[in-house]
């Protein structure tokens, strides 16, 4: 695994350490040369000295190689720029953080799907921790080589848990329908639009987004490698 971020801030910091911990491939992208000073010295990972905005600083990041691209720098246009060019280039999968919420939609609409905005992720937390819901309970009890993957549903052929044809070692746990939720079991009758919730082995990962993810683009299987 092997990820870029572009910004040296706390998260990313954060974040690195524990990646890098995982054996994780990390490169960070900062501007500021005495950051990278700093961090290099605490951190054992790659990084790159520039605005990671522009493309031939994120071409030199290797984007056939990297299978996340985090844009988590201070500024909001600065990360909207630099998924928009990191996902140009072919990066496999960008996500970018904003911290003012009215950009959302015009990220949704520019086709950034994985678009956070950290308070609003917070925020959400905090509800649930106060209605009895511990998200990071339930992301704990997800372990080993077990991943959830959720996609939407937009093929009308598509209406059964027959018709999904999920690899061996995956099934569809549940569904929700606009803001209903419920369990999947053999009568269950999906529709265009339905969010559909599968637990999956770790190694169909790749299998699930080539068939779901109409956008994502796989790297050649021996640049890979």
């Amino acid at each position: 695994m092997r990820v870029v971020f572009v910004g040296a801030g706390e998260v990313t910091i954060c974040s690195a350490r524990v990646m890098v911990e995982r054996g994780v491939e990390v490169v960070i992208i900062e501007s500021k040369r005495e950051v990278i000073d700093l961090m290099s010295e605490q951190i054992d990972c790659g990084f790159l000295h520039g605005d990671g905005s522009k493309p031939a600083i994120l071409r030199e990041a290797n984007p056939k190689q990297t299978d996340m691209l985090f844009c988590l720098t201070d500024n909001d246009q600065a990360n909207i720029l630099a998924s928009l060019v990191g996902r140009s280039l072919g990066y496999r999968r960008v996500i970018t953080s904003i911290q003012d919420a009215d950009f959302e939609p015009i990220c949704l609409e520019l086709g950034l799907q994985d678009t956070i905005v950290p308070s609003a992720t917070i925020g959400r937390y905090l509800a649930d921790l106060v209605s009895g819901i511990d998200t990071c309970e339930l992301s704990s009890s997800i372990k080993g080589e077990a991943r959830l993957f959720a996609f939407i549903l937009n093929e009308p052929e598509i209406q059964s848990l027959e018709d999904l044809q999920l690899p061996d070692q995956a099934m569809a746990v549940c569904c929700y329908r606009g803001d209903e939720f419920q369990l999947v079991d053999s009568q269950t009758r999906f529709r265009v639009g339905d969010e559909i919730v599968v637990l999956t082995h770790s190694q169909n990962l790749l299998q699930l987004r080539q068939r779901w993810e109409p956008e994502f683009t796989s790297a050649d299987p021996k640049e890979s490698v």
